[in-house]
């Protein structure tokens, strides 16, 4: 054991590998947090109103089963990637910063979202926003992985 424990602290991927674990486990508490504060009773409203005013926005309407199961398999799929981050994967750096910077936005747009109390006009929501309590730390583990790389 002490043997893993050693060579994960000389793997010169390392850093990169636990702000990767960080994101993840960031993300793992945002979901919950979205979860347990009713994030889809803001979302799907925003959604079917953004389409009324824009047919073609792409973003779809969820249940609460197919929402949460898509993000656990999605942030599993996260974890199991972390190997490819340590074992030092060229293609594992854009993805990389694609995956700190659509979690940097995540985080702002709730920390937005609570400070204005809507989404857009028409789709307002008693403050904080749902998903909020948990943003901040997906902003530190964000930035975190943006100075790893």
């Amino acid at each position: 054991m002490t043997h893993i424990l050693t060579s994960l602290v000389a793997v010169p991927h390392t850093q990169f590998f636990w702000a990767w674990i960080a994101l993840c486990l960031a993300l793992a508490l945002h979901i919950a947090d979205e979860a347990s504060t009713g994030f889809l009773a803001v979302y799907n409203p925003t959604v079917l109103a953004l389409r009324k005013k824009l047919p073609w926005f792409p973003l779809p309407v969820y249940t609460f089963g197919v929402w949460l199961a898509g993000l656990v398999a999605v942030n599993i799929l996260l974890l199991c990637l972390s190997v490819f981050v340590l074992r030092g994967a060229y293609w594992m750096r854009p993805l990389g910063y694609v995956f700190a910077l659509i979690m940097l936005a995540n985080g702002l747009v709730h920390i937005a979202g609570t400070i204005f109390g809507r989404t857009i006009a028409s789709i307002r929501f008693p403050r904080p926003m749902p998903g909020f309590y948990s943003s901040p730390l997906m902003l530190l583990a964000s930035a975190y992985l943006l100075c790893a790389l």
